[in-house]
C-alpha cells in the first residue's frame, strides 16, 4: 500500500459530509506547524537564542516588515492572520513534494476555503478599524448606485484568488507528472527545483495580495474619514 492509498483509507464520513484526502493532509499539515511553533517556542533565551529561536524571529521580522511596507501602521493587527496564511499556504504548496501526497492547495476546495477567509477578513479589519456603521457606509462611495459594482468586485475578487492558487498547483503538479512519465527519475533535481520556486512563489502571491485588499481597503477607508 502506498501513502496515497495509505491516506484514502484514512477517509470517513461524517453525517454527510465526506472527510477526503485534502482535509486529512491539511489536518496534519496544522498538527506539524502547531508543533513545530509550540517546540520552537518552549525555550525562549534571550542571551543565548537557539538556531530554531533565530530562525524562528527572523522569520517573523521578515513578515513584519513585508506587512509594514503595505500597510503602514498596521502590521501588528495584521501580522498573526497574514504571516499565518503565508507560512500555511507555503508549507501546503511544498507538501506536494512528499512521495504519494499532492499539495491541498491544488484541491478547488481548499483554495476556494481560504479565499473565503480572506473574503471575511477583508471586512473584519475594515470593521475593527472604522465601526461597523462607517465601514458599510464606504460602499455607498461615491454614489449609491455604484453599490451592486462594489459587492461584484469582492465577490469576483476572491473568485480570482480561489482559482488562480487552484489552477497554478494543480498545473504544476500535471507537468511534473507528465515530466517524470516522459524522463522517468532522469531530472528530479530540477523539477524539485521548479516545484519548490512555484510553491513558494504562489505562496508570496496569495498572501501578498491578501494583504494589498487589506491594506488598501483601510487606507482608502482612513483617507475618506480625513477628507
Amino acid at each position: 500500500m502506498d501513502k496515497d492509498d495509505f491516506i484514502q483509507g484514512l477517509s470517513f464520513h461524517v453525517g454527510g459530509f465526506f472527510i477526503g484526502d485534502t482535509t486529512l493532509t491539511t489536518w496534519f499539515l496544522m498538527v506539524a506547524l502547531v508543533l513545530v511553533a509550540w517546540l520552537g517556542a518552549r525555550r525562549l533565551s534571550v542571551d543565548a537564542p537557539s538556531r530554531v529561536q533565530t530562525a524562528m524571529e527572523g522569520t517573523v521580522m521578515a513578515l513584519q516588515a513585508a506587512i509594514e511596507d503595505v500597510a503602514p501602521g498596521h502590521s501588528e493587527r495584521l501580522l498573526p492572520f497574514i504571516g499565518t496564511l503565508w507560512i500555511f499556504i507555503a508549507c501546503a504548496n511544498l507538501t506536494g513534494l512528499i512521495p504519494g501526497l499532492s499539495s491541498p492547495t491544488s484541491d478547488l476546495s481548499l483554495s476556494a476555503a481560504l479565499a473565503t477567509l480572506v473574503f471575511f477578513s477583508v471586512h473584519w479589519f475594515g470593521i475593527r478599524v472604522d465601526g461597523l456603521r462607517v465601514y458599510l457606509k464606504h460602499y455607498l462611495y461615491p454614489n449609491p448606485i455604484l453599490l451592486p459594482f462594489h459587492l461584484l468586485g469582492e465577490i469576483t475578487r476572491a473568485l480570482a484568488l480561489a482559482v488562480r492558487l487552484f489552477g497554478n498547483m494543480m498545473s504544476l503538479e500535471m507537468a511534473a507528472l507528465l515530466v517524470l512519465l516522459v524522463a522517468g527519475f532522469l531530472a528530479p533535481v530540477p523539477l524539485l527545483t521548479l516545484h519548490i520556486i512555484e510553491a513558494l512563489v504562489q505562496a508570496y502571491i496569495f498572501g501578498m495580495l491578501t494583504l494589498v485588499y487589506v491594506a488598501g481597503s483601510l487606507q482608502s477607508r482612513e483617507l475618506k474619514r480625513k477628507e
